[in-house]
């Protein structure tokens, strides 16, 4: 899976770098080679000899190695490698990375490098949900920087939240997608997110509360298994993943076509909050009021059914068409009827009625249902839904392929 792969491993300080010494096994027993580098802060967690030790190879601490420095090591170190993987990612190495310092051997390493970088973030709770690191994650992404994790659980520290190191076999699957050798390499998968802006007049529109957050999750997931993503997404308030084909529109209507350039594709997931109404009469001026107290007259046109229209193709249709049912009452029959009526292999429901916070915030309910029923997943972060389904749709993808082949 990983044979003759160079991995250069940086294990930061923080209690999850105890696990560093089973992904280090894992990586080993799926044919890669691991050169570790062990922060000062990290190696008051584990010890140089057992990271080398389980390693097979020296582990690093130092920059100023004089052996090493004669011969540029630090240089060396950061281009032999096919990927540089940084378990645990502290909030202290994230923000390094942003502000381009390079003061130790880790941050060196990572400035001079000119391979992928995957981080595997963990930390407190509320240092993940600082702005600080909300907004550090975003320019790393921006950067191209990978991330696996962090998931939801229990801390050190006596409290439950995200933070917690992605596991080591997640941590080998996202290596292995950062390397080309994801269960989805060669594969394209579709995925629409985000809420559509139908217009009004030039300055006001009908929208809805989608922040996009599970479509770019699951683009995110389904990219680190290594598809090929095209994300087609409205105006979401939640950036786009970085490593996916991003088409950018407005409209329900430009979105069908998108989705239609777009195309073929193995499989498509429809996570986009679609209006299904636009203003037929959309005015092209701002609209004023003229002191009669009377509202303008909207006429409302139905939308294009994107979900249907794709699902029903003749030719061309995705093997795996999946479509989400956001709903407020009679959550499963209303799902359900939507599968039938739609015609798609997959529905995602899930309820956005405002008590749950779930419309516009961090974490999702959902309940898959297929042709063999209802299989409904705990409350989790939106990023842990999108890994879950990512690799469900790998895994059916698989399926399909093992039928095509008999």
């Amino acid at each position: 899976m990983l044979a003759d792969k160079k991995i250069l491993l940086i294990i930061g300080g923080g209690i999850a770098a105890y696990k560093t010494l089973d992904l280090i096994r894992r990586l080993r027993a799926r044919g890669a080679s691991v050169v570790p580098v062990l922060t000062r802060a990290g190696a008051e967690f584990v010890t140089p000899l057992s990271v080398s030790a389980l390693a097979g190879a020296k582990c690093y601490t130092d920059l100023f190695d004089l052996t090493a420095e004669a011969e540029m090591g630090h240089i060396q170190l950061s281009r032999a490698a096919d990927l540089v993987v940084v378990a645990p990612a502290t909030a202290d190495l994230m923000g390094k990375m942003v502000a381009g310092l390079a003061n130790d051997l880790a941050s060196t390493l990572l400035m001079a490098t000119d391979k992928r970088v995957l981080l595997a973030p963990a930390m407190n709770v509320r240092m993940w949900q600082h702005p600080a690191t909300v907004r550090n994650r975003a320019v790393l992404a921006d950067d191209g920087v990978l991330f696996v994790g962090p998931n939801d659980g229990d801390m050190a520290c006596g409290e439950f939240g995200p933070g917690r190191m992605a596991e080591p076999l997640e941590i080998v699957d996202a290596v292995a997608a950062a390397l080309g050798a994801g269960p989805l390499t060669g594969r394209h998968v579709l995925v629409t997110s985000g809420p559509t802006h139908e217009p009004i007049d030039p300055v006001r529109y009908i929208a809805n509360r989608s922040s996009g957050a599970q479509g770019a999750a699951l683009a995110a997931a389904l990219r680190d298994l290594g598809a090929r993503v095209t994300f087609v997404t409205g105006p979401a308030s939640v950036p786009p993943p970085a490593g996916v084909q991003v088409v950018a529109v407005e409209t329900a209507a430009q979105m069908l076509a998108a989705v239609q350039q777009a195309l073929p594709a193995d499989a498509a997931v429809f996570a986009a909050a679609v209006a299904d109404w636009r203003v037929a009469n959309a005015a092209g001026q701002k609209m004023k009021k003229d002191g009669s107290g009377r509202a303008p007259a909207l006429e409302f046109a139905e939308n294009p059914d994107i979900l249907a229209t794709v699902s029903q193709m003749d030719a061309g249709r995705p093997g795996l068409v999946v479509g989400f049912a956001a709903e407020t009452h009679d959550v499963l029959a209303h799902a359900k009827a939507k599968r039938a009526r739609k015609g798609c292999d997959w529905i995602i429901a899930n309820d956005v009625s405002p008590a749950t916070g779930i419309m516009g915030g961090a974490e999702n309910a959902v309940t898959v249902i297929d042709a063999g029923g209802a299989e409904s997943w705990p409350r989790m972060g939106k990023d842990a839904v999108g890994r879950r389904l990512a690799q469900r749709i790998a895994e059916a993808l698989g399926r399909l392929q093992a039928v095509d082949d008999v």
